[in-house]
């Protein structure tokens, strides 16, 4: 992109999506910042493990100049996916093909420092947690951080997740509770102390609900598996029964006796884990999600179109960070790059947000999901 003076462009958020779009846009020679409210890098574990999809989450990672290290890294035999019943009884079970690589495994640290580790020194300025954005919508936009620092952007891109303070500026959309909450567990050096969990959950991932609760276990890499219990809930439905999230053991006696007539060898992914759990209720945003277009500020990924968690989450945020920055790159001005974005990415989310829609429910469906007769998988 041939501009003078050259575009001050804020990426807000150091997630998958913010990394790969400023990575693509420096590979252009187009100088971005990020900017984010953790003190560091390590500041806190980046969860669990992810797909990165050939049709999305790789075609990224292709124009980043990171798929073959991608590749490296990855898992493909955490492809592997089982669906059972509450019983134990395995109804569909998919083992990778040597080869596959429609959707391998990467722990979401692993990513996340694949991305940090291309960046040029001192893109990422860590521990600037921003409290709002204003300024006229032709720019300078003024960003106002919590430490009291402010700074003017020409582009301000909003990466910054579920609760964005960046939408906040172009719409007024809120996230709304499903009515599905996850809680999640998990298990360390599973092959020498939890060997039955890691012999029912294999290489991959492990699946089962009766149509009102549900358990989903993934294996992440270092011999760890998460457990996501799966229930329809009140979003406070911890509170509301009595204990806190560091009640534990009160957890724990409450999902037992909930998922009573399930086996015994299920149960364990309730009751075994190493340390507390995790309260994770599910929200997402309107169906449709759109706002006026405006030249100085947009958005990718879950700040844009926050879904249910069914594998498209940081697929779709890595492609649109892709698609933003390739327009950045190829178009004249800041505006025309976003109108030529927006273009292709709103049409794109509020199709997945229509067919996402309800989601969550699916998570606690009895019928098999597609990945039971997808051929791509």
């Amino acid at each position: 992109m041939n501009t003078a003076p050259a575009p001050r462009i804020a990426i807000i958020g150091a997630g998958p999506g913010g990394l790969t779009c400023a990575r693509i846009l420096q590979r252009h020679n187009i100088d971005v910042t990020v900017y984010d409210g953790e003190a560091g890098p390590d500041a806190r574990n980046q969860g669990g493990t992810l797909d990165l999809r050939e049709d999305n989450g790789q075609i990224a990672l292709r124009e980043a100049g990171l798929l073959e290290e991608f590749l490296r890294l990855s898992r493909p035999e955490g492809q592997e996916m089982r669906q059972m019943d509450p019983s134990g009884s395995i109804l569909f079970h998919h083992i990778p093909e040597e080869g596959e690589r429609f959707k391998p495994e990467i722990d979401r640290g692993h990513l996340r420092d694949l991305l940090l580790d291309s960046l040029q020194p001192d893109t990422v300025r860590w521990g600037h947690a921003l409290r709002s954005v204003d300024g006229p919508d032709e720019g300078p936009r003024r960003l106002h951080f919590a430490d009291g620092a402010t700074i003017e952007a020409d582009l301000v891109v909003g990466a910054d997740g579920a609760w964005s303070k960046v939408r906040r500026a172009i719409s007024p959309a809120t996230p709304q509770y499903s009515g599905v909450s996850f809680l999640e567990a998990w298990f360390h050096d599973v092959e020498n102390r939890h060997p039955d969990i890691a012999e029912l959950v294999g290489q991959g991932g492990a699946a089962a609900t009766d149509g009102e609760r549900g358990l989903f276990a993934q294996r992440n890499s270092g011999d760890h598996i998460r457990v996501y219990i799966i229930q329809r809930v009140p979003a406070d439905w911890i509170t509301e029964s009595g204990p806190t999230i560091q009640d534990t053991d009160a957890i724990r006696a409450i999902l037992l006796d909930r998922y009573r007539d399930w086996s015994p060898r299920l149960r364990q992914l309730l009751a075994d884990n190493d340390g507390l759990y995790a309260d994770r209720p599910i929200y997402a945003l309107p169906v449709p999600h759109t706002w006026e277009h405006t030249p100085t500020i947009t958005l990718l990924g879950d700040a844009a179109h926050l879904m249910p968690p069914l594998g498209v989450g940081v697929n779709l945020a890595m492609l649109d960070a892709c698609e933003l920055a390739l327009a950045i790159a190829k178009n004249s001005t800041i505006d025309d790059a976003i109108r030529a974005y927006e273009k292709t990415m709103l049409p794109r989310a509020n199709e997945m947000q229509q067919f996402l829609e309800h989601g969550a429910e699916e998570l606690l469906s009895t019928e098999l999901p597609d990945f039971a007769t997808d051929e791509g998988n």
